[in-house]
């Protein structure tokens, strides 16, 4: 079974859209034959998606840091537990335990696990598709920010095609299963 990373809030935020995503997003991978691979929180947008992955009899590993399992963060019903000593730790293996990589709504958290899998792939440490499942608009700002980069000589448009944001789960579905690894990004002085 191939397994997608999923990165989200550890809160609900504050629209009912962004708890259904994340329901929207568990059917859509118990359907499709995938497993779950994610913090391995109860709360907020993790533990919604877990218990969807569940309910539905899928297969769900959380990763979870030591100090957040030892403040009883850890949800109890998932199919395995890792825990690890640290974020950094976390974040590798999430990568290595997944083919692909979707981010949900969620905070500072997310955005940096997310960025850190997309800059991985540019250099060549991450094979994964990465995916923003932009519910709501809410990744619109943070997609043109990318542009920017392009904008601003900082990015190149062949890296941003390797990143995807979409509030379609079917468009997300094509993307992370007809993705190909990009070469490894070549530096230069310009």
């Amino acid at each position: 079974m191939k397994n997608i990373a999923v990165y989200c809030g550890a809160s609900t935020g504050n629209k009912d859209i962004y708890q259904k995503s994340a329901e929207d997003l568990g059917h859509w991978i118990v359907k499709n034959g995938y497993g779950l691979t994610y913090g391995g929180g109860k709360y907020g947008l993790m533990g919604v998606i877990a218990d969807t992955v569940i309910d539905d009899g899928g297969y769900v590993h959380g990763i979870i840091t030591k100090d957040l399992a030892d403040r009883e963060l850890t949800h109890e019903r998932i199919s395995k537990i890792d825990i690890v000593d640290n974020i950094d730790i976390r974040k590798e293996e999430m990568l290595a335990d997944s083919f692909a990589s979707i981010a949900l709504p969620g905070g500072p958290g997310t955005l940096e696990e997310m960025s850190d899998a997309f800059s991985w792939t540019r250099i060549g440490e991450n094979d994964n598709a990465c995916a923003y499942f932009n519910v709501n608009h809410y990744y619109d700002s943070l997609e043109a920010m990318y542009n920017q980069m392009i904008t601003e000589g900082f990015m190149d448009q062949s890296a941003k095609d390797t990143l995807l944001f979409s509030d379609s789960l079917a468009e997300i579905g094509h993307f992370i299963e007809s993705y190909v690894v990009p070469e490894r990004r070549e530096y230069t002085n310009k």
